[in-house]
């Protein structure tokens, strides 16, 4: 569980990231939601709808957006079992 104070920062963190669906910071948030692995990429445009571009192709700062995407998700998929 995230207290008050952690959940503050965390909003104060990930206001400096572009959330666009399909980018790094939407795709680290994403991936840790439904249970996926760590593996840093995003979409060009909209996700699965446009180009994928793979860790090898990211910028220092595109790794970054999805590290703390991912990092500061703290809600996962219930799947109901």
């Amino acid at each position: 569980m995230v207290s008050v104070i952690e959940r503050n920062k965390i909003e104060e963190l990930d206001a400096m990231y572009d959330k666009r669906h399909g980018g790094p910071y939407d795709r680290g948030s994403a991936d840790k939601y439904y249970g996926r692995a760590y593996e840093p990429h995003y979409f060009k445009k909209d996700s699965y709808n446009s180009d994928k571009v793979e860790l090898a192709n990211m910028t220092v700062e595109e790794i970054v957006a999805y590290t703390a995407g991912y990092e500061h998700q703290t809600e996962t998929k219930d799947w109901g079992e």
